[in-house]
């Protein structure tokens, strides 16, 4: 599994519970992050991870910022990108198997009521399950030319 991760100075200690989550997963982890306090603009960050994301050879990428709404918004002003910002095992597991997201989000500075490593793993091992979730993720896509 390849996964591209990438976040600004708000993130920094989610990022680290996250890369150890890949780390369990046995992920190749392409780190783009931050480690550093030093401000730096949440959508550089999102356009850095998409852009490397598009070239290929990714299963899905990891943003964070302080609260994941701001590089998640970001990211989903990318053509390709489908970002979702999860909250739980439930909605990181949904939004792969539904929504077929390849990008996914978190806040650094939000207070989830499960371990981030959890939700990272209930979406790696989900798989997009198609069928009416197909064309729904089409109708998706036809937005990006608006």
């Amino acid at each position: 599994m390849r996964v591209i991760l990438s976040n600004d100075h708000g993130g920094i200690a989610v990022r680290e519970a996250i890369l150890s989550a890949l780390n369990t997963l046995n992920a190749e982890v392409y780190d783009m992050g931050v480690s550093s306090e030093n401000s730096v603009d949440y959508p550089d960050r999102a356009a850095l991870a998409a852009s490397e994301f598009l070239k290929g050879g990714y299963d899905f990428g990891v943003l964070i910022c302080g609260t994941g709404i701001g590089i998640s918004m970001a990211a989903n002003k990318i053509h390709g990108i489908r970002c979702a910002l999860i909250y739980d095992s439930f909605s990181a597991r949904l939004a792969r198997e539904h929504n077929n997201a390849n990008f996914i989000a978190f806040g650094g500075r939000m207070h989830y009521h499960e371990p981030v490593e959890d939700m990272v793993r209930a979406f790696a091992e989900a798989k997009f399950e198609g069928g009416r979730h197909a064309c729904r993720v089409e109708k998706i896509h036809q937005l990006e030319s608006l």
